[in-house]
């Protein structure tokens, strides 16, 4: 039996995560990099492996989008900033999308698209009707929520007669994140309480659309309807000033930051998900440390914790990567964690 040729992958930005993914599309040999799509100017011209500290691959980083789409590839690992970052909305992100999957090639992507069912039927078949003209599918991933406040409830309610309650709580530390982009302009850390309520608008926006379509999914998948979403968010600061990867925090300032989305059904949650910043978790004692807690309340009772999650941007990537084989063989149309097979990472297991 002929063995399958590489999946032919495109980079679409490669920010904190997408150098991640693009790192394992260069290096894993069922995958071959078609091309790469950039932002920032200075990233225009160079060669893709160089920019991830590999060797040099022959493809070239642009910033034509034409040049891009008109490459030959199988899926494009879409991971920019969501368009709410730049001011704009869903409706942005949609539209690009939507463009790559009627050029043929299958999106899988960080953006959001988790459970695009949320956004109503015509959203729904706007992404239909390009996977039809293009073959195509999508898969959204997310970096946050996903796999984590989805896959893995969904994985252990399999374990339940009963479910009254699900509580999932991530405490994330951005101490070593490398992009200013998203931990000082986009989530706000380093800002003065007045600086603070302005620059976190569309940082709001972009987590009620997140972690509504996973809350959604979930409660659907298990054949809950949900009333609404209700969220809500609050924050703490600094007591001192110190330093962190994407820069300096200054006594009075945004330091950590937490979210809560909970899942109503007749006023009572169904389902809650507590998400908690924090800049340096060692200066930053309120809520809890870091790691991720899952409580299952119902029959039987069942409780999870991850105590310690290191590169979380690097899982955030290979979620994605490791989902291409997957997206690329399914049934043309717009998939969720509910239909594709469990991703895995075997494909780059090391064995001594």
């Amino acid at each position: 039996m002929p063995a399958q040729p590489p999946f032919r992958v495109i980079q679409w930005a490669t920010g904190a995560v997408g150098s991640y993914a693009l790192r394992s599309v260069i290096t894993r040999p069922e995958f071959e990099l078609s091309g790469v799509l950039v932002y920032d100017p200075d990233k225009i011209g160079l060669d893709a492996g160089p920019l991830v500290g590999l060797p040099e691959t022959g493809v070239h980083c642009d910033d034509d989008v034409d040049r891009v789409l008109a490459a030959d590839a199988d899926c494009v690992l879409h991971m920019p900033l969501p368009a709410a970052y730049f001011g704009g909305d869903y409706a942005a992100d949609l539209e690009t999308v939507c463009t790559l999957l009627a050029s043929g090639k299958n999106v899988i992507t960080t953006t959001g698209f988790i459970y695009p069912q949320v956004y109503g039927p015509a959203v729904v078949e706007r992404l239909e009707s390009a996977c039809r003209t293009g073959g195509t599918s999508v898969y959204g991933t997310g970096i946050n929520p996903g796999f984590m406040s989805d896959l893995l409830p969904l994985a252990l309610s399999g374990l339940s007669t009963r479910l009254d309650h699900i509580y999932v709580r991530e405490c994330s530390d951005f101490l070593g994140h490398p992009s200013r982009q998203i931990v000082m302009d986009l989530i706000g850390f380093g800002r003065s309480p007045k600086e603070y309520a302005l620059a976190v608008r569309p940082f709001r926006t972009v987590q009620r659309a997140l972690f509504s379509e996973s809350v959604q999914l979930v409660a659907g998948a298990l054949g809950v309807e949900l009333d609404e979403v209700e969220e809500t968010d609050e924050y703490d600061l600094a007591t001192e000033e110190f330093e962190i990867t994407a820069g300096a925090i200054r006594p009075g300032t945004v330091s950590a930051s937490r979210w809560i989305f909970s899942g109503l059904v007749r006023g009572r949650p169904f389902m809650t998900v507590e998400c908690v910043y924090k800049s340096d978790a060692s200066k930053v004692h309120r809520w809890p440390k870091p790691g991720f807690a899952l409580h299952m309340e119902g029959i039987p009772q069942l409780m999870l914790t991850v105590d310690e999650v290191t590169h979380g941007l690097a899982g955030a990537a290979a979620h994605a990567v490791n989902s291409i084989p997957a997206i690329c063989t399914a049934t043309p149309g717009i998939h969720t964690v509910l239909d594709l097979p469990l991703t895995t990472g075997r494909g780059t297991a090391r064995l001594p």
